[in-house]
């Protein structure tokens, strides 16, 4: 399954985030949750000292920021790359 936080759909709503980028990012993760290959797409682990592993999508010039929990991926955040380097620094 693939969990979106609430900041994801408020941003969302808001539209900060596009449509076509959001079903974009949406359709890598249905991909991943049938094949649960992370080597399919552009995704690197994100360095640091977090309670969680995360990983970080790249899709064009936006990035979601995800983890993996008992095979389910949790999508955490999603923004410009300028954006999401800064927050998680």
């Amino acid at each position: 399954m693939i969990y979106y936080e609430q900041e994801v759909k408020k941003n969302t709503k808001k539209g900060e985030i596009p449509k076509n980028v959001l079903q974009n990012i949406h359709n890598v993760f249905l991909s991943l949750d049938m094949t649960k290959d992370l080597n399919l797409f552009d995704i690197k682990q994100v360095k640091g000292d977090y309670s969680k592993v995360y990983y970080r999508l790249r899709k064009g010039k936006y990035r979601a920021i995800f983890f993996i929990e008992n095979n389910d991926f949790f999508v955490v955040y999603i923004g410009k790359r300028e954006e999401v380097y800064k927050l998680w620094q």
